[in-house]
């Protein structure tokens, strides 16, 4: 008598596809970020992911959970997915239990802009990138110290780079914030 596999419960399933959007699958960059900052809607829906260009362009949010980089503990920068502009820095990232990548600041305040956002009967400030318009996610008042603020972004709004690359694609001047302190 042949024995064939039982179909997966439902919970082994949502098992499943959590377990694929751990850290460690999460996508890397391997070569530098292009920018595609001066291409239009039509363009970007060519060059970026369903989901990329849903998130980015179109202000959709991916689920929580289930997105590349919310469990990611890795070193680097995040950038933004369209133009390759740094926004954050894995040591300002902190386990909001969201399950959206947070951060407690971004590396740079000029590389963000804060939008009033009244979409589903609530009023929030969205984060938008300065270079290239996409939407990230939220800025919310309830982050750890030092600045008390938790921005809650989409992982598919942006690209992780590790800190072995930085100085390859040209991001070296966030090296030092990786640097090991000299020993006394």
């Amino acid at each position: 008598m042949t024995i064939l596999p039982r179909p997966l419960s439902l919970l082994a399933s949502i098992a499943l596809a959590l377990a694929s959007c751990h850290a460690g699958d999460a996508p890397k960059v391997t070569e530098k970020p292009a920018d595609l900052s001066k291409m239009n809607k039509e363009e970007l829906s060519k060059k970026l992911t369903p989901a990329q260009f849903n998130v980015a362009c179109e202000n959709g949010t991916e689920p929580a959970f289930r997105n590349a980089y919310w469990d990611n503990h890795e070193a680097g920068i995040y950038v933004d997915v369209i133009s390759g502009e740094p926004l954050f820095a894995s040591v300002h990232k902190f386990d909001s239990g969201t399950g959206w990548p947070s951060f407690w600041q971004p590396l740079k305040k000029e590389a963000l802009r804060d939008k009033s956002d009244t979409s589903h009967g609530m009023q929030r400030d969205e984060v938008r990138s300065t270079k290239s318009d996409a939407h990230l996610g939220h800025v919310f008042p309830d982050g750890p110290k030092p600045t008390g603020l938790r921005y809650c972004i989409n992982s598919a709004s942006l690209r992780f780079v590790p800190v072995a690359k930085l100085k390859e694609f040209g991001y070296e001047e966030f090296l030092p914030l990786f640097a090991k302190p000299a020993a006394k």
